[in-house]
């Protein structure tokens, strides 16, 4: 690595469900029936991502409800295709989020936006201020925040297979 420091920047959102059908969740769960496929899934992913890429800074990004974003009040059947969570799931980005806390890794959650817009705002940010960026997204749309010091280290199979796209990469 070179001197320039390097913000690693995650869509916690995107990554806790790819991690979620990565892992089948009736092998990961505790006494009481919290299942935790994501959690580990989320949590060891993120582990090798440090240990390969070596950040100085680290954030990670979650959506919040749905309901409360701009993209829905503009217009109203966004995202309306889109399945049901699955049972399996509930509590677990929560849990996620304690534990970033507890790793003392920073989460945002902005009422109003998504993952995916505040990793574009850190992403430019972070650029301006000299770092180089790693946006981790399942999120094509991601690819169009690339640039010199704008990379996106884009999981092609389960947790641990994550390339990192440049500007040659996507054309």
């Amino acid at each position: 690595m070179t001197g320039q420091p390097r913000l690693l920047v995650l869509d916690g959102h995107s990554m806790a469900f790819r991690a979620f059908f990565a892992l089948p969740a009736d092998k990961f769960s505790t006494a009481n029936g919290q299942h935790t496929n994501a959690i580990h899934g989320f949590t060891s992913m993120l582990i090798n991502l440090i240990k390969e890429q070596k950040p100085t800074h680290i954030c990670v990004a979650f959506d919040v409800s749905d309901d409360t974003t701009h993209r829905k009040a503009e217009y109203s059947e966004y995202k309306g295709g889109r399945n049901e969570t699955p049972r399996e799931m509930s509590g677990q980005i929560d849990l996620i989020d304690k534990v970033m806390g507890a790793w003392g890794i920073k989460t945002i959650k902005l009422p109003g936006y998504e993952a995916d817009d505040i990793l574009a705002t850190l992403a430019a940010m972070g650029e301006k201020a000299g770092f180089e960026v790693l946006l981790v997204s399942g999120d094509r749309d991601a690819f169009q925040l690339i640039t010199d010091n704008v990379f996106v280290l884009y999981p092609r199979k389960g947790v641990s297979d994550i390339p990192r796209m440049d500007a040659a990469a996507i054309q």
